[in-house]
């Protein structure tokens, strides 16, 4: 008789010897670019908080005044009694930010795109996404029950063959700044098929948020669209803005149906309203303080200058995201240990997060860094890759 789930073991095996393994590291200090592993201090190059607002004063203070004012749990959901008036306040400063007439919080990126696809789209509808999206977007066309069409990565001439001849409601999804490559969805383009083809368009620019831009109005501001062209806007409060949550934002009509229909957003408890505060306190920041975006660029630009010279394989990015390919799971593996022994975090990336053959190592930059750490980190790299060649 076969034990129930006796599969497992071997599963977990199979795992690793394919270089797939994941295994958790334990961090002993706050956030920043200097952490602490195993009692040794390490240089983080694999972080998403871009700005380096996560440990920032100001929004710890707010945090901390925030746990005094309204006390650490939320109670319930938003609809029940956990929407407070620090929620309704980031909303409300959200709105505006992203020039929106309305936005609306949800717990996490993830259930933010699974509740307003699903919540939009049914049988008898379809939806169109970049074959690169993030997971929790095609989680969310998949779950929909809306006919499912994935296009070729950045191709709006793909993207327009699909569209014809589609009955129902027709949903396009993208990631503006695509989170393992780096690149800008040409959502430009994107917007001419969505009006072209009776579409709606959906982006999700956790990574652009507070970081592209001038203004940090992210991938919108640097296309020069609005909320006609872009009908749905998600956005992250976890990385430019260094705390935690999501949010939708757009038309009146939209977070109305939202707070209507969608699951993610009704069945769960809020987040805490000290997050919120600490929110609102580090959105301020990033409006105010352009030279983040502008050491962010200058950081990003030298690493991809210097990796070239150096002969790393550096795959085409504009962003703080500045991925070596590697190809091998293993190989990245082990490039990422001597890394780590090295003094330096830098995260492998391997399937299924990214196509088979592609695995790399993932390098991200923040206002933090200094163009010494820059230095020292191709300096390191050079020597492993050369070393193992």
């Amino acid at each position: 008789m076969t034990l129930p789930f006796s599969n497992l073991a071997t599963d977990l095996d199979d795992i690793a010897r394919q270089g797939l393994y994941r295994a958790r590291r334990v961090i002993e200090s706050p956030q920043g670019i200097n952490l602490k592993i195993d009692g040794r201090n390490i240089v983080n190059f694999c972080s998403n908080d871009y700005l380096g607002l996560a440990n920032h004063p100001e929004v710890v203070k707010a945090f901390k005044n925030g746990a005094d004012q309204y006390g650490v749990g939320s109670g319930s959901a938003h609809l029940i009694c956990g929407h407070s008036s620090a929620h309704h306040a980031l909303e409300e400063e959200l709105a505006a930010f992203t020039g929106r007439d309305r936005a609306l919080l949800f717990s996490t990126g993830y259930m933010a795109n699974i509740g307003v696809i699903s919540a939009l789209l049914g049988r008898g509808d379809a939806v169109f996404e970049d074959r690169l999206n993030h997971a929790s977007l095609l989680d969310g066309g998949l779950l929909s029950s809306a006919k499912f069409k994935r296009y070729i990565h950045a191709d709006a001439a793909d993207l327009g063959a699909k569209l014809v001849n589609v009955a129902g409601n027709k949903l396009i999804v993208t990631d503006g700044v695509f989170s393992m490559d780096g690149d800008f969805a040409p959502l430009d383009k994107l917007a001419v098929a969505a009006k072209k083809h009776d579409a709606w368009l959906m982006v999700d620019d956790a990574h652009g948020l507070a970081v592209i831009g001038e203004h940090g109005g992210g991938i919108l501001e640097h296309y020069g669209l609005n909320q006609d062209d872009v009908p749905i806007l998600m956005g992250t409060l976890g990385k430019g803005l260094g705390t935690f949550g999501a949010f939708i934002a757009g038309s009146e009509v939209l977070i109305e149906t939202l707070l209507q229909k969608a699951r993610t957003y009704i069945y769960t408890t809020a987040f805490p309203a000290t997050v919120a505060e600490a929110t609102r306190a580090s959105l301020k920041i990033a409006i105010s303080e352009g030279w983040r975006r502008n050491k962010l660029r200058q950081l990003s630009e030298r690493f991809s200058v210097g990796a070239e010279q150096v002969g790393l394989q550096v795959m085409p990015s504009s962003s703080a995201i500045q991925p070596i390919l590697v190809g091998d799971s293993q190989t990245a593996v082990d490039i990422s240990k001597a890394l780590l022994n090295a003094g330096f975090l830098v995260s492998a990336i391997r399937p299924p997060t990214v196509p088979q053959g592609s695995a790399r190592l993932r390098v991200t930059f923040s206002a933090l860094h200094q163009e010494q750490h820059v230095d020292r980190l191709l300096d390191t790299l050079a020597k492993i890759i050369v070393g193992q060649q």
